[in-house]
């Protein structure tokens, strides 16, 4: 007896069945998770473009585990050093596999496409904000001597009637020390050059061994050399005094005016990642963040935590951007 053939729809529907048994396990959960918006179903890639060890990636540890536990999936962090940050913001940018984000400075979300002529991604186009994790004012502090007589020493750095031209230093052109000196520089009339040193303790040595006046320095490096009597506090790179720099006035009080200028860093995603998913990372890290566990060790760290939201990084990351756009325009700074 003859069997009748199989239709078209049939075979269809049998070489359908045969695909699918032969895809793994996984893909298929993937694609059922994916149907229901389950999101994530593997590990996340925590970029960090900076070295083991650096405040971004002592953040990204802390944050990883935690972060891990309320996804459901391991959190992995990854370190993309160089350039200073840009590195790893350009990964984070481009990544398009939906399951990797980073924790980013400053300077590369601000500066950086202003100082860098061929920044390979655009930080507002490319780049999704996430959560701010902590900022901290940066510290104006000059050799011992200026605590004797704060207004003084600004009056001798003035131009014209106020004496001779001093020098600052930061830890590279472009840096937040760089930049910030020469916002003050300008609202307080100072007559300054700029000599770039690699790296913090260079910078601290050539304020104590007096090849510097001034420079601009986080708090947690400076702090303790203004205690104990080897550099000066002058102010506080912020319009408010700051609890991480007892005792120092802030950038109104020496009359620098409305001058502010902070580090920070954030979380931050790829732009082509669904909204959705990032509303999830968004709401998880500002839990996290707010937890009294996590603050008290960001505090510990130097870093005050105030508005952690998306929306308030995003107004961040566009005004700094423009007071840095500005200034680097007017001065015709570049990185090449």
């Amino acid at each position: 007896m003859k069997t009748k053939p199989a239709s078209p729809l049939l075979r269809r529907t049998a070489l359908l069945l045969c695909a699918a048994a032969a895809l793994p396990w996984g893909a298929l959960a993937q694609a059922r998770s994916d149907s229901k918006g389950d999101w994530p179903m593997r590990p996340l890639r925590l970029i960090v473009g900076y070295a083991s060890g650096s405040s971004p990636d002592v953040q990204a540890r802390l944050l990883a585990e935690p972060l891990g536990k309320a996804l459901g999936q391991p959190v992995v962090v990854e370190n993309k050093g160089g350039a200073s940050g840009n590195i790893g913001a350009d990964a984070v940018a481009k990544a398009t596999d939906g399951h990797t984000i980073g924790v980013i400075g400053n300077g590369p979300l601000t500066s950086s496409k202003y100082l860098y002529p061929k920044l390979p991604y655009d930080p507002i186009k490319d780049l999704a904000p996430l959560a701010m994790i902590g900022s901290a004012p940066l510290v104006l502090v000059a050799p011992h001597a200026a605590a004797a007589d704060v207004p003084g020493y600004f009056k001798a750095l003035k131009g014209g009637g106020g004496g001779g031209q001093g020098n600052y230093g930061s830890v590279g052109t472009g840096s937040g020390g760089h930049l910030g000196v020469e916002l003050i520089k300008e609202a307080m009339g100072l007559d300054m050059l700029h000599v770039p040193y690699n790296g913090g303790p260079a910078v601290v040595n050539a304020l104590l061994g007096g090849q510097v006046q001034m420079a601009l320095l986080p708090a947690s490096t400076v702090m303790p050399l203004v205690q104990s009597g080897k550099l000066a506090a002058l102010a506080v790179s912020s319009s408010k005094r700051s609890p991480l720099a007892p005792g120092v006035p802030a950038m109104p009080e020496v009359g620098a005016g409305q001058v502010d200028i902070e580090v920070w860093n954030a979380v931050m995603a790829p732009a082509s990642m669904p909204a959705d998913h990032r509303a999830r990372l968004a709401q998880a890290l500002e839990k996290i963040l707010h937890s009294p566990e996590i603050r008290s060790k960001l505090l510990a760290q130097g870093w005050r935590i105030d508005d952690t939201s998306a929306a308030s990084l995003e107004r961040r990351i566009r005004s700094d951007s423009k007071v840095y756009g500005d200034l680097i325009a007017q001065k015709h700074i570049r990185i090449e």
